[in-house]
């Protein structure tokens, strides 16, 4: 395989990693877009996200169906042989192939947390349970908050069009609701924003290192400009970064704050997240697993992403937090804690009836505990982290979990099977 090819293969994973785990601008003065030129052609050769943009999510799907069809691990055995089995499937990750892994299961009847592996790629620091990691699209829950305390203060309805905050922010006119619920059509535009700071897209040194540099909201908005419209707004999913930070762009010009002081002062502290960040820079504080991915034996072997600057992402996926975090924000959100009751309902249901059952900046997936019934959440994928966060509906079972050192080679089998992880944990929560 060439070079050229392996990058090509490389970059179709890599770039869906900023999806749903399936698995982050117009001046904010709100000038006209920039035209298209400003932003190289159409990368032909780096495959669109949207070519394989559920393929993250699908393997948490197939995890919980097998979760379901098996009799449950706590059914199986006692709560100590519960708590073993999940540190073996925790470890066996590891050595498998991940860096770290640190994963989390409250229930009424049992709180478990785990973690094995290295904080860094290379390093000696043991991961442990309550450290830190990109969360990724984990992120869209979040700003889905912020929008819905939006529209519930009557600034905003679903129906407002962005076209009325953000004069030229998109080619296209959607509205709130449309971004919220991927219905827009527009393209996710991350690996058009990339390739435009990279001279050589058959260099795997180049794209990871481009990983660390600034990209500002303008840089969003052209690319937004020049990749491919996806579908006409309203007629079906398109899973979309670009539409998640145009919503981040709308909610600092309507409230005159920086989404890191909204995010830490309506949804952190309010859900007793206290380790939890929006960065807007490179580097981190306190314990943290840093990005890793492998790019296979035919590529470059593996890279550390501790460089990551999270404007790669913005309001799509820069958060960063941990296990026990992300616990009590999606318990925070069902429950009512972070918005109305009937905003909690509105932001659950399906928009579509294909893909993931994705609603208002969540999806759902079916309980393996409850029949009929389900859970709900998100997942995220950095170019070197899966994260993923659920709940059940009365907020009374979680689960989450960072998995660093990612196989974004062209080789699904390189690295450990997540499903391996997966499935204990979901049957744990029963």
């Amino acid at each position: 395989m060439s070079a050229s090819r392996r990058v090509r293969a490389a970059l179709s994973v890599v770039v869906a990693g900023s999806l749903p785990l399936t698995g982050a601008g117009v001046a904010t003065t709100a000038q006209a877009a920039p035209s298209a030129t400003a932003v190289s052609a159409a990368p032909s050769h780096v495959p669109s996200a949207a070519d394989d943009p559920m393929a993250l999510s699908q393997a948490v799907r197939e995890a919980a169906e097998r979760a379901a069809a098996a009799p449950g691990l706590r059914a199986r055995t006692t709560d100590a042989g519960v708590r073993d089995d999940l540190d073996r499937a925790v470890a066996g990750l590891v050595d498998d192939g991940a860096v770290a892994v640190t994963a989390r299961v409250e229930t009424p009847d049992l709180t478990w947390a785990g973690a094995d592996g290295v904080r860094e790629l290379g390093g000696h620091v043991p991961a442990r349970p309550k450290d830190q990691f990109r969360v990724a699209s984990i992120t869209k829950p979040m700003i889905a908050t912020l929008v819905m305390q939006e529209i519930e203060k009557g600034t905003w309805s679903l129906d407002t069009s962005v076209e009325d905050v953000l004069p030229g922010a998109l080619p296209r006119d959607v509205t709130i609701e449309q971004l919220l619920s991927h219905t827009s059509g527009a393209p996710t535009a991350t690996d058009y924003l990339l390739v435009d700071h990279m001279t050589d897209p058959a260099s795997f040194d180049e794209f990871f290192e481009v990983l660390g540099e600034h990209y500002s909201e303008g840089d969003h908005v052209r690319a937004v400009h020049t990749a491919p419209w996806v579908l006409e707004p309203g007629t079906g999913f398109s899973y979309s970064n670009a539409g998640f930070v145009t919503l981040g762009m709308m909610l600092e010009k309507v409230t005159g704050e920086d989404l890191d002081d909204l995010l830490e002062e309506r949804v952190f502290e309010p859900a007793g997240m206290r380790h939890s960040a929006y960065p807007e820079r490179p580097g981190t504080r306190g314990p943290f697993l840093d990005d890793a991915a492998y790019t296979g034996a035919e590529g470059a072997g593996w890279y550390s992403i501790e460089h990551f600057d999270p404007t790669v992402f913005r309001a799509a996926g820069a958060v960063t937090s941990t296990t026990s975090d992300l616990a009590a924000f999606t318990e925070a959100l069902v429950t009512g804690d972070l918005v109305d009751p009937a905003t909690v309902t509105d932001m659950l249901t399906p928009r579509t009836t294909d893909g993931l059952g994705y609603g208002l900046g969540a999806y759902r997936l079916p309980d393996p505990c409850v029949p009929g019934e389900y859970l709900y959440g998100h997942d995220g994928g950095t170019y070197g982290t899966i994260s993923l966060a659920l709940t059940s509906l009365d907020g009374e079972r979680q689960l989450s979990m960072g998995v660093t050192g990612r196989n974004v080679s062209a080789d699904p089998d390189a690295l450990y099977d997540l499903s391996d992880l997966l499935v204990p944990l979901l049957e744990a929560t029963c």
